[in-house]
């Protein structure tokens, strides 16, 4: 059971995610915060050792949450043409709940903190390779149990694959249209079914 401290920590986190989330650390003050949680200054510092400490943990509770129905989903595909497929199956009803909460944070935070926040940089590029990382071994699964070709470059592919969702999220996001994560999740099942299946 949580204690007292533990739960305001939490609920702090899970209320200043979806702020920062939308409008960056620069974007987010504050007494926005304070707004949002009905907290003070204080109270909130007391629990966070500064602003930027607040927007690591806001920035893994909200890729937690994004990721975690994913992970739940690869894991119940024992194949690794079900494993990419429940890839594609997830994103696209991403559009919906990504809007709803301020948008992709690996894309928010990605850009927002390139050049000014490289504590937060470095957390946004440890969870990109980790999740290059998983299609990688989703790959080289597909290839041992004779389901993926065996020459395939596991690397490459996983890159094309990482790449074209995230590509597709920010056009959807930016133009407002989730059509463009629905194609590309059709283009990337195409490419599973002809370029990379045995």
């Amino acid at each position: 059971m949580l204690s007292k401290k533990e739960r305001t920590t939490q609920y702090i986190i899970e209320t200043a995610a979806p702020i920062l989330n939308k409008h960056g650390f620069v974007g987010t003050s504050m007494s926005k915060i304070e707004d949002a949680t009905g907290l003070t200054k204080g109270a909130i510092y007391a629990n966070f050792k500064n602003k930027d400490t607040l927007a690591v943990e806001a920035f893994t509770f909200m890729v937690r949450k994004f990721i975690r129905p994913l992970s739940d989903k690869i894991n119940e595909e024992p194949s690794a043409l079900g494993k990419l497929k429940a890839i594609t199956t997830h994103y696209r009803q991403y559009y919906d709940d990504s809007v709803s909460h301020g948008g992709c944070p690996l894309l928010n935070v990605g850009v927002d903190a390139n050049h000014q926040h490289p504590q937060l940089l470095e957390r946004v590029q440890r969870v990109i390779h980790k999740l290059k990382k998983s299609i990688v071994e989703m790959i080289l699964l597909g290839i041992e149990q004779g389901e993926l070709r065996p020459d395939l470059d596991a690397k490459h592919y996983a890159s094309r694959i990482f790449a074209s969702i995230q590509g597709s999220i920010f056009l959807a996001l930016t133009l407002r249209e989730s059509h463009h994560i629905n194609d590309m999740m059709d283009n990337l099942d195409q490419m599973i079914l002809t370029e990379m299946k045995l």
